[in-house]
C-alpha cells in the first residue's frame, strides 16, 4: 500500500474512532444523566412484557450460550482461521479487538454511576448496567470474525455477524436483562476498537500490496449502513413520539406506548449494529489484503520468432 493511501486510511480509522467516542459518550450522557433518557429506556424496557411468553424460549437460548467459555472457545476459532491463512497480525488483530471491547465494557459497566431519579425504584439497587456484556460478546466476535475471513465469504459472515449480534442486543431487551442505551453502548465500544484494531493492523502488516477494489463489497455496506440508518431514524421517532405524550410512571402506561418503547428500542439496538458492521466492512478491503489475479505468462514464441 502507497504511503499516501496509508495515511488515508489511518486518519479514516482515527475518524472512525473519535466519532463512535462521542456517540459513546452521547448516549452515556442522555440514557444515564437526564430524566428523559432514563425514562425512555425504562418505557422500552418495560414494554419487553408484551409477547414476552411467545418469544421466551428463543430468548433464553440465545442468551444462555453466552458464556466465558464461549467467549475463549470463539477467540481461538477466530484466532485459528486467521493462523491457517498464514496471517499472524489478523489473529493478533482479532484477539485484541476481542479482549479489548469486552475489557471496556466491563470497565465502564463498574466505574460509570447511574443517578437515580426515581424513575425505576425496582432495579435502583442493581446500579449501572451500561454497556451490556452480552452484546459486547456478540458484536466483537461478529467484528472479529470479517477481520479474519477471506474476501469471497467476507461479505456473507458480515451479515450473519450483523443479524446475530442484533438478535442478542434485542434479546437482552426482551429478556428485561438490559436496556436499549446498553446494547447500543456496547456496539459503539466494539466500533471503537474495531477502528483502533485496523489502526494496529495497518502498522503490523508487512505488505504493501494496494487496495483490491473487488473486495470492497461498497454496495453491500452502502445498504447495510442505509437499512442501520433508517432503523435509528425510525426508533428515534418512536421514541420522540412517546416523549411527547404524558411523562408518567412506565408501569402506568398503556399497551401503545409500551409498544412504541420497545419497538423503538429494539429498532435503534439493530440499526445501530448495522451501521458499526457497515462501517467495518466499507474499511476492510484497505487494511487485509486480497490476493490478486496471477497475470498470465506470455507464450513462449515458435521457432524463436
Amino acid at each position: 500500500m502507497h504511503d499516501t493511501a496509508r495515511r488515508g486510511t489511518a486518519i479514516w480509522l482515527v475518524v472512525l474512532a473519535l466519532a463512535q467516542t462521542a456517540a459513546l459518550i452521547a448516549v452515556w450522557r442522555i440514557a444515564l444523566h437526564t430524566e428523559l433518557g432514563q425514562w425512555l429506556d425504562t418505557v422500552a424496557l418495560t414494554g419487553n412484557r408484551i409477547g414476552q411468553d411467545r418469544i421466551d424460549g428463543p430468548v433464553n437460548y440465545i442468551l444462555n450460550v453466552m458464556s466465558v467459555a464461549a467467549l475463549l472457545a470463539a477467540t481461538a476459532v477466530i484466532g485459528f482461521i486467521a493462523l491457517i491463512r498464514g496471517h499472524v497480525a489478523f489473529a493478533v488483530t482479532a484477539t485484541l479487538l476481542i479482549v479489548g471491547a469486552n475489557l471496556t465494557t466491563q470497565a465502564l459497566k463498574y466505574s460509570l454511576a447511574r443517578p437515580d431519579f426515581g424513575i425505576d425504584p425496582q432495579r435502583v439497587f442493581a446500579g449501572n448496567s451500561l454497556p451490556s456484556g452480552h452484546a459486547t460478546v456478540a458484536a466483537s466476535f461478529a467484528v472479529a470474525l470479517v477481520f479474519v475471513l477471506p474476501p469471497r465469504v467476507r461479505l456473507l459472515g458480515a451479515l450473519l455477524g450483523t443479524g446475530y449480534a442484533a438478535a442478542v442486543g434485542v434479546a437482552t431487551l426482551s429478556a428485561g436483562w438490559h436496556r436499549p442505551s446498553d446494547a447500543i453502548a456496547a456496539y459503539l465500544v466494539v466500533g471503537v476498537w474495531a477502528a483502533l484494531g485496523g489502526l494496529a493492523l495497518l502498522f503490523m502488516q508487512r505488505e504493501r500490496a494496494g487496495a483490491v477494489p473487488g473486495d470492497a463489497h461498497r454496495l453491500a455496506a452502502g445498504l447495510l449502513g442505509a437499512a442501520g440508518l433508517l432503523a435509528v431514524v425510525a426508533g428515534g421517532l418512536a421514541l420522540a413520539w412517546l416523549a411527547d405524550g404524558p411523562r408518567i410512571a412506565p408501569d402506568e402506561l398503556g399497551r401503545r406506548p409500551l409498544f412504541a418503547g420497545y419497538a423503538g428500542g429494539a429498532a435503534g439496538i439493530a440499526g445501530t449494529m448495522g451501521i458499526v458492521m457497515a462501517l467495518v466492512l466499507v474499511s476492510a478491503h484497505r487494511l487485509i489484503p486480497g490476493h490478486r489475479p496471477i497475470p498470465a505468462h506470455r507464450p513462449i514464441p515458435r521457432n524463436g520468432g
